[in-house]
């Protein structure tokens, strides 16, 4: 992955959306909540997800004073989507492109403009959004008090140091069975089966899925795209995993201003290898700061994967233009996995998702229906590049 530095924006302690940074403690996350699925059968109750050709053109006039990106931060945000400075400057590219405008500046008041460009990004938005607030409220539900059968109310003084330490043992297993329950399934089996692996000790498989969850919130992703990241860059959580020149679970690179870099090992990339999961999942956090991705958030599965890959692709938002990505790439992210053709956007989200049911052994999520797929940033995109 490359860090290129017309994609190092200044990072504070609030993102562009106003989004403070989650404060972090150890409890501060159970496993996450069902992500994605909630997501879609919410949009499907609500109405949200209209069939194909239901809803009018989604157009607008310009107005006199405004501009493009003016425009597009407006209409996003009436549709339920505040978007950062960065990514209201991509889609005004993305919308001039589509009206043939060659100066996205340069727009005349009663001009008429095709905003239907702006779908792909709204809904994927849209689905992060929600799959963002399950999580939080399945956390604060998990993280709730738990309540203690009687009678071991009667017979545990909270006072004293060994009724303290059992009642606090009988909420943390309250806490993790509830969060058993609503798990992000390709997360959770990504894990295990590092597990299995030996990528990651037992005992860490809490303490690595709360640190996902964090990072997720702090960047605004889905914690189970992280996993199908983690999945083609290292074959899921492999702090050792090597190609002689990047390194680890997302493949810090060597070089100025890469990933190794910002890791703070540029002057020994491979020393990456001798440190654990967690320990590597600092680092990720560092490099996701550096790379600016909250302020890109609502975070989709291909603007994540391209931040680890290449951060300056992230500024082509069209789901099928070919990318600009140099070097060797794996078959699972060109159109149709056929290494002489393009990396789309959609290609990347059908190779991840299918890279990820392969090394899973099975299908890790319900296949949605086609309403719930067109809201879905990454199954919709499989569904356009499948394989044929």
């Amino acid at each position: 992955m490359r860090l290129d530095p017309s994609y190092n924006p200044q990072v504070n302690t609030t993102d562009a959306s106003g989004m403070p940074k989650l404060p972090r403690s150890q409890l501060a996350y159970a496993r996450t909540a069902p992500a994605f699925t909630r997501a879609m059968a919410s949009a499907s109750l609500s109405g949200a997800l209209a069939p194909e050709g239901s809803t009018a053109a989604w157009s607008t006039s310009v107005r006199s004073g405004q501009t493009l990106t003016g425009i597009v931060r407006e209409q996003m945000a009436a549709r339920g989507v505040n978007i950062s400075n960065n990514e209201a400057m991509r889609l005004a590219q993305t919308v001039a492109r589509s009206n043939n405008i060659v100066n996205a500046n340069m727009i005349h008041p009663g001009q008429q403009l095709n905003l239907e460009s702006l779908n792909f990004s709204l809904l994927q938005a849209q689905a992060v959004n929600q799959a963002i607030a399950a999580n939080k409220a399945a956390v604060a539900s998990a993280a709730a008090p738990a309540v203690t059968p009687a009678a071991n109310v009667n017979t545990l003084n909270a006072g004293t140091a060994m009724g303290s330490t059992a009642l606090a043992s009988t909420a943390q297993v309250q806490l993790l069975t509830r969060s058993d329950r609503s798990g992000n399934v390709v997360l959770e089996k990504t894990i295990d089966r590092a597990i299995e692996k030996g990528f990651i000790p037992a005992q860490d498989k809490q303490a690595v899925m709360n640190k996902i969850v964090q990072l997720s919130q702090e960047h605004r992703f889905a914690p189970d795209d992280f996993a199908r990241l983690t999945l083609m860059e290292s074959d899921g959580m492999n702090p050792k995993a090597t190609n002689s020149r990047c390194h680890g679970i997302i493949q810090f690179c060597d070089g100025p201003e890469r990933g190794a870099a910002s890791a703070g090992f540029g002057a020994n990339p491979k020393a990456i290898l001798g440190h654990s999961v967690l320990q590597q999942l600092d680092m990720v956090g560092k490099y996701f700061d550096d790379t600016g991705l909250k302020n890109f958030g609502p975070v989709g599965l291909d603007d994540l994967y391209l931040t680890v890959l290449t951060p300056a692709a992230r500024n082509e938002t069209r789901p099928n233009a070919a990318l600009n990505i140099p070097g060797q790439q794996a078959a699972y992210l060109h159109v149709n996995r056929d290494m002489r053709a393009p990396i789309t956007r959609n290609s990347i989200l059908a190779g991840l998702h299918q890279n990820a049911n392969e090394r899973l052994g099975t299908e890790v999520a319900q296949r949605p229906s086609m309403q719930a797929a067109r809201l879905s940033a990454y199954a919709a995109q499989a569904a356009v590049t499948e394989v044929r």
